[in-house]
């Protein structure tokens, strides 16, 4: 039997390193395999990502079972896995794969991701799930919950988590090498996809797309040219927009360094939507209080082509996607998505820190099936949190429907309640269709 790390043994190495609590994790595997003991994997979505984190999966382990609603895209997967069952609908395939399987992976629409993980946990199988965790903050807070109480193996593909230079940016930042940070600003280059525009005009279902499984436990509505298989993220009922998309990558680094979760108030500015599809850009403010060990932060989101001022980056003009802390003894910046590289600004001298190195992202769900330390990135700790904090903009961008500045969301993040707009919570917990267990 490998060694298992208990919680507390855990932290305390990680502590000793200067990374902590953030990089720590909480749950083990609730049954360690052997390190020579082939993973039996099933895969929930095959295409886009999907399509890496099966060939990952493969890698690490035996893909015995996959499942997509589009029959060419589950067909192409079957040609790479021959030997896997194929299935169009997940709750039929962990029916009857239970016994089979060992962990699943969801690489799916977002409004699909928490049906076939919380099935999947609540049988005691450990869950891979594509970023964001989940399209709702209500699923984010139940799918931690669950992965705590069944001590599964879990894992956000937010793949900056495991690059060292986010790990040793976040480390500064645990060290306070910049001072008293005040500020951060981060901004992406989405939506890629269109955008704050109507719905498509209705269209014959393609023969091959089962459109009934894509919109899973969303409401219903016809199939149009413009959801699958990308465009889906603009709209609210399927995708959580470009903040939804990106901050789970480009928010990463201050999250971890900063400990940013559960803010009290968010606001947005927007270029007005009409309550179906998100808007062509946005501005988000999050206030977050201080804690134990720093003080109050605001942080500043950007998407659709707005950006901090130039000012701010010391002149450097802000292309791209990209990451901005603001300290009183400096700046840290990182010009990339996973906050993968970074430099300082202001002159700051940064002291050496240490942090512990990631196996590989992937490596480390692998690893906790295993038994061994939780990924960084798992449900219950950091992915979840990590998820709420940023969806809670969405509930801003939901009030900012006209052009302009909406409505300040004052939040509770223990009763998951907008105290201020009970309006926003429908965008909170959403009412399921019929067929799909999304409860507590």
């Amino acid at each position: 039997m490998p060694q298992r790390t208990s919680r507390r043994d855990f932290l305390q190495t990680t502590a000793a390193t200067g990374i902590g609590f953030w990089v720590a994790g909480g749950v083990q595997a609730q049954e360690s395999k052997s390190p020579n003991e082939k993973i039996q994997i099933a895969c929930v979505g095959c295409g886009g990502k999907g399509s890496s984190d099966a060939a990952d999966s493969g890698n690490h382990g035996v893909v015995v079972a996959i499942c997509d609603v589009d029959e060419k895209t589950l067909n192409a997967a079957a040609a790479r896995f021959p030997k896997a069952k194929k299935y169009f609908d997940f709750r039929k395939m962990l029916e009857e794969m239970e016994k089979s399987i060992d962990a699943v992976t969801v690489s799916t629409p977002d409004h699909t991701h928490a049906a076939p993980t919380l099935m999947a946990m609540r049988m005691g199988k450990h869950a891979f799930v594509q970023k964001p965790l989940t399209r709702t903050i209500y699923e984010a807070r139940l799918l931690g919950q669950v992965a705590r109480e069944k001590k599964v193996a879990t894992e956000m593909g937010n793949q900056g988590t495991a690059m060292p230079g986010l790990r040793r940016a976040a480390a500064l930042l645990r060290k306070g090498a910049l001072g008293k940070v005040s500020e951060v600003h981060v901004w992406t280059n989405r939506p890629i996809w269109p955008q704050g525009g109507q719905r498509p005009k209705e269209a014959p279902v393609p023969e091959h797309l089962k459109w009934d499984l894509w919109i899973g436990p969303a409401p219903m509505r016809p199939y149009g040219m413009g959801y699958h298989p990308f465009s889906w993220r603009g709209w609210w009922d399927f995708g959580t927009g470009a903040l939804g998309d990106m901050a789970c990558h480009t928010f990463n680094m201050p999250f971890a360094g900063l400990d940013l979760r559960d803010p009290v108030s968010v606001q947005a500015e927007t270029s007005g939507h009409n309550k179906d599809s998100y808007p062509k850009w946005s501005i988000i403010e999050f206030q977050f209080p201080a804690n134990d060990w720093r003080g109050p932060v605001k942080v500043v989101w950007y998407d659709g082509g707005k950006r901090p001022s130039k000012e701010l980056l010391d002149g450097k003009d802000p292309v791209g996607s990209g990451c901005l802390v603001i300290g009183e003894k400096g700046k840290i910046y990182s010009p990339n998505d996973y906050g993968a590289e970074f430099e300082v600004l202001g002159g700051a001298q940064m002291p050496e820190v240490e942090f512990t190195k990631s196996p590989g992202h992937f490596e480390e769900w692998i690893r906790a099936i295993k038994g061994g330390p939780a990924a960084m990135s798992n449900f219950p700790d950091y992915a979840g949190p990590l998820t709420e904090t940023i969806l809670l903009g969405n509930l801003a961008v939901w009030a900012a429907s006209e052009p302009g500045k909406g409505k300040k969301i004052e939040w509770d993040a223990k009763q998951l309640k907008a105290t201020n707009a009970p309006e926003v919570q429908h965008i909170v917990k959403p009412t399921y269709r019929k067929g799909y267990t999304l409860d507590v």
